[in-house]
């Protein structure tokens, strides 16, 4: 099949959050999201990047969370089955690690369990020191809330 002509695009208001969450839904990493979630974590984010063909359709999302200084973690990138395997994925990770935004960040993270080989490709390697890495996991629905007895202050 033959490279689609597609462009990458940053702004929030292109995005197709309907066509997102149409996609990120069936990910294995967060089955049944829905849409307002899709929303508040762009919206959220320190980068968003829609891969769109020429006539509108959006065909793949990636965004990142970072500090712009020396961390970012990209997450949720997604292209749509129709269109994988044609270097769309790759072309956004491309586009995000050398973003003039990002271009201090000197720690990118990442997870993934069944696209490691195009990470790769892109520099990405396994931890060089997963045992200092910790984690609290909670399901989506029993989001974790302050106690009453934690004092958060602003």
């Amino acid at each position: 099949m033959e490279t689609p002509d597609y462009s990458l695009k940053t702004a929030l208001q292109a995005m197709d959050f309907v066509k997102v969450t149409g996609m990120l839904t069936n990910a294995y990493w967060c089955k049944g999201i829905q849409i307002d979630e899709v929303k508040k974590g762009a919206m959220n984010s320190a980068l968003v990047v829609g891969a769109f063909l020429q006539n509108g359709s959006q065909i793949g999302f990636a965004r990142v969370i970072s500090d712009k200084t020396r961390f970012a973690y990209i997450l949720d990138v997604i292209v749509d089955e129709a269109w994988q395997r044609m270097g769309i994925g790759q072309a956004m990770m491309k586009f995000i690690l050398f973003h003039p935004e990002l271009e201090q960040v000197y720690q990118w993270f990442l997870v993934s369990s069944t696209a490691r080989g195009v990470y790769g490709k892109v520099g990405f390697k396994t931890l060089s020191n997963p045992e200092k890495w910790m984690e609290i996991k909670s399901e989506r629905s029993s989001r974790r809330k302050p106690s009453s007895s934690s004092k958060i202050s602003s």
